[in-house]
């Protein structure tokens, strides 16, 4: 029986990333005047997505998706081209309207716990030594993406599992504490209990 496919990027491996990586550009699938995005520095928290909002490559059961400092993201070419896909949600997500691929995603709300992160799909680059993927996340929205099947679930976990990368079906633990700070430090609890447990 064949290995699950989760994406092109990681089915034959997790892709080890470099400790001195500086960057480089993402661009679009169009052949001609692409959308060019340039990321300066690595970026953090790579991960498999299963979620129903995340871009993904065709016949791909899960996006691959990082986060970078918006300071650190600047759109080079094909403004014009870019749309935000639904501006009510909590990460507007800007793709070509020509190719339809996302090109990066921005949180607006000042007080969401990653405002100031950008989401981005390293893959758009050809450039070698982004950081890896790290872990699965919201591995059950597959079901609901309609990219899996519930009998399938403990096949793809294993997979997951077997490529280095931990399924979660929400984020991972350590971005999971610090929504979770995040949240306590906003409505004073953590500084009424004197710090972290």
């Amino acid at each position: 029986m064949p290995a699950i496919s989760i994406h092109p990027s990681v089915d034959k491996g997790v892709r080890k990333g470099s400790a001195n990586f500086s960057g480089g550009t993402l661009c679009c699938h169009c052949a001609q005047s692409p959308v060019t995005v340039q990321i300066t520095g690595n970026v953090a928290h790579n991960h498999a997505c299963g979620c129903t909002k995340c871009w993904k490559p065709k016949g791909a059961m899960f996006s691959v998706v990082a986060v970078v400092p918006r300071d650190k993201l600047k759109v080079t070419s094909g403004a014009q081209f870019l749309k935000i896909i639904d501006a009510s949600a909590t990460i507007q997500r800007h793709a070509c309207t020509r190719c339809g691929v996302h090109m990066y995603g921005r949180i607006e709300n000042k007080t969401h716990p990653f405002y100031g992160l950008d989401f981005v799909h390293v893959e758009l680059s050809k450039e070698q030594g982004w950081a890896a993927p790290e872990f699965a996340a919201f591995v059950s929205s597959s079901i609901e993406a309609g990219a899996a099947k519930p009998e399938q679930m403990a096949a793809v976990r294993a997979r997951l599992k077997e490529l280095g990368l931990e399924p979660y079906d929400c984020l991972s633990p350590v971005l999971m504490d610090a929504i979770a700070t995040h949240i306590a430090k906003a409505k004073g609890t953590l500084a009424a209990q004197g710090g972290a447990p």
